[in-house]
Formats: C-alpha cells, sequence, structure tokens
C-alpha cells in the first residue's frame, strides 16, 4: 500500500525493525565525521570549554547528544576529557561536572561505559551542548511534487519504492513551500508524446547521486520538492529542551536560493549509496533546508544563531589541517608521522567537496555565541 513518504520513512527508520533501531548501527553503513576522526570531537570539547566559560563553570555541565547512533561521539568525548586539562580558574575540572546523555531510538548499546546515560528522548533543563550530528536528514518528511494544479504529495510503497502522485499538500506545507522551496519555472511547451499514466512517477535509479537526472522522478510533470517542516518542528522542540547554553546541529544540506530541482532523498547499506527503498534496511535520507531550520530555531530561542560550513567552524576550534614541517621527519620521524596522520584526519573533515561541506548551525539559548567562534 502506497504511503506518503513522510509515514513511509519514519517505520523504516525507527519502526521496532527500523534501520536506527535493529542492527549493528550506522557506523556500519556510512561514514559521519564522527567516526572519521578524533579530531572532531576533541574540536567540540574546545567548544565545550567555551560554552562551560560563558556559562559562568555550571556544577553539571550536560553534553546531550541527540540521534547518538551507538554512543560513537559521547565515548570519544569521554576519553578526551579524561586527558583534557581544564585551566586552574575553573571551579572543578570539567570531566568532573560534565553529564553525557546519549537520545536514541535504539537498545543501550551492552560495552557503553558507564557514565554515558542512554535515554530515547531528549531531557529537559538541559544546561550546557546539544549537539544533532547528522541527525536532521534523518527526521522523516513529506515529499511532494509540482504539477500544473500546484504541489501534490508522493506516495511511496515501502516494498518497492514505487511512487505516485497523491493529494494536494495541506495548507501547513503548502506554506511552508511557498516560504521555503521555490516552485519550478514553467518549462517551455514539450514537443507531442505519449502521456504517461496520470499517477505514474518513475522509480529510483540505483547507484545514482543526490543531483542525478535518475533523481528528478518527474515525468515531465515539474520538480520535487522536500517538505522541510518537520525537521523545522523537532529543531524547535530541541532547543525548548535548552535551558541555557548552544545548540549545534551539523549536517548537509542548502539554502532556498540553491534547493535542488530534483530533491535529494537517497539511501544507503553497507557503505554503499542505493535506491532509497523505505522498507527498513537501509538508510533513507535527505539533505536539510538549514536556513529554514534555523529560522525556526531562532523563533524560539529569541537569539541570533551563526551558520556557517564545517570547515570554517572546525578553523576556529584550531582544527587547521597544516602538513606538519619537513624538518621534523628528521628530528622526530615518529613524531612527524603522526602530526602527518592528524594533518589528513583534519584534511577529511574541513574538505569542502566532503564533510567540510556539512553545515554547522549553531543556536544560542541565554548565552553570548560570538565569543565561541571568534577566529
Amino acid at each position: 500500500m502506497a504511503l506518503r513518504w513522510r509515514e513511509a520513512m519514519s517505520t523504516a527508520l525507527y519502526g521496532p525493525d527500523g534501520f536506527f533501531v535493529s542492527g549493528p548501527g550506522p557506523v556500519a553503513h556510512f561514514r559521519t565525521s564522527v567516526h572519521a576522526s578524533p579530531v572532531f570531537s576533541s574540536c567540540l570539547l574546545r567548544l565545550l570549554s567555551s560554552v562551560d566559560a560563558a556559562l559562568g563553570h555550571p556544577a553539571r555541565l550536560d553534553v546531550v547528544d541527540v540521534g547518538a547512533g551507538r554512543g560513537e561521539l559521547l565515548r570519544s568525548l569521554s576519553v578526551a576529557l579524561r586527558v583534557s586539562g581544564e585551566p586552574a580558574a575553573a571551579p572543578l575540572p570539567l570531566a568532573e561536572r560534565v553529564r553525557l546523555v546519549a537520545v536514541e531510538k535504539a537498545p543501550r548499546p551492552d560495552d557503553l561505559p558507564a557514565e554515558i546515560e542512554w535515554v530515547d528522548e531528549i531531557p529537559q533543563g538541559v544546561t550546557g551542548l546539544l549537539v544533532a550530528t547528522e541527525w536532521l536528514d534523518n527526521v522523516p518528511l513529506d515529499l511532494a511534487v509540482h504539477t500544473p494544479e500546484g504541489w501534490r504529495y508522493l506516495l511511496v510503497d515501502p516494498a518497492t519504492g514505487e511512487e505516485s502522485t497523491g493529494d494536494p499538500v495541506d495548507a501547513e506545507d503548502a506554506d511552508w513551500l511557498d516560504q521555503w522551496w521555490p516552485a519550478p519555472a514553467p518549462a517551455p511547451t514539450p514537443a507531442p508524446a505519449p502521456a504517461p499514466a496520470p499517477a505514474s512517477i518513475k522509480k529510483f535509479a540505483s547507484g545514482m547521486g543526490p543531483e542525478s537526472d535518475a533523481n528528478f522522478l518527474i515525468n515531465g510533470v515539474g520538480g520535487r520538492g522536500e517538505v522541510g517542516r518537520s525537521r523545522d518542528e523537532a529543531w524547535a522542540a530541541a532547543i525548548t529542551h535548552l535551558d541555557r547554553g548552544v545548540a549545534l546541529a551539523v549536517d548537509y544540506g542548502h539554502l532556498r536560493e540553491g534547493r535542488p530541482a530534483g530533491g535529494t532523498m537517497t539511501g544507503y547499506r553497507g557503505g554503499r549509496q542505493v535506491a532509497p527503498v523505505p522498507d527498513g534496511s537501509c538508510d533513507v535520507t535527505a539533505h536539510v533546508a538549514v536556513d529554514s531550520v534555523a529560522s525556526a530555531g531562532e523563533r524560539v530561542a529569541r537569539c541570533a544563531y551563526t551558520l556557517v560550513s564545517q570547515r570554517e567552524g572546525l578553523r576556529a576550534l584550531g582544527a587547521d589541517g597544516g602538513r606538519p614541517p619537513l624538518s621534523l621527519a628528521s628530528r622526530d620521524p615518529a613524531g612527524y608521522v603522526r602530526a602527518l596522520a592528524a594533518a589528513s584526519a583534519v584534511a577529511e573533515l574541513t574538505d569542502p567537496a566532503g564533510l567540510g561541506g556539512h553545515w554547522w548551525l549553531l543556536q544560542p539559548v541565554g548565552v553570548t555565541l560570538n565569543p565561541l567562534m571568534a577566529r
């Protein structure tokens, strides 16, 4: 039975046998900044120290990881906290005040360190840093196709990925699309051709890229729209759990003036890009309308946000990726190799064509953000 994409995606990812709930977790299927290098968590630790100072070194400093996978980021932060010193001006060492909380629908991993809490909902009253690394792209959303009569929902068969057109979008989604996803310009009148079946939308082609022709799926009807209202609501709701501190979303996305006409929905399984069939066997993901999400968070927090690339964010936090001097190789060969490996890791994290092209959305709540990202 064909469903709207939001419902199909929700079951496929977060149902009892969903992709993120059962099995080995995301690390077995795709690589994120968290998995790429401990440099990422080291930079977040520097951000956390700045948040701590801005908050006046509270007795309890929360780090809440939303969409925690199997706890990889908090495991890395836990290790970094134990080996990193804290300035003597702080009342207590940072490690003694930090509360690490993983938010995930999957069961708690058996080997998770005891100091990491594991919950399935964001706790209330967070003071500190709330992190969402590649979470918003997996928040289920509806897809729509633009027809001569306006936007209509796309339906999908969860077993096959076959799509068909559904009802006109409701008023709230129509308003979101009108503000954040401009309708495509009318195409030139094509030469006469046999008309496709009224509800026919092409199936996703395997091995396609998010911007490939195979991802348009429009059969001459119009452009696809990914209705990001559910992501806006999820981010705004997360912000309401933060009493004071900073919320950081790290994700791939786009801005209003650059929305992809064919959409970005795709899938990943076992390290390979696959067709996004919402049957629970693969990740189903779509890029984030980051400007819309940022606006939703700002309305709740009532504080200005900062939106930068990951390349800019990591460099502001001390990850420059510069190669070590060749002179070090003769003085300290082992040290040179270590420094070269660290530089390579930073290069991967800051590559503008890869992870460095991700967006960093920093939303402060009750603190001043500018010193946190001073360059």
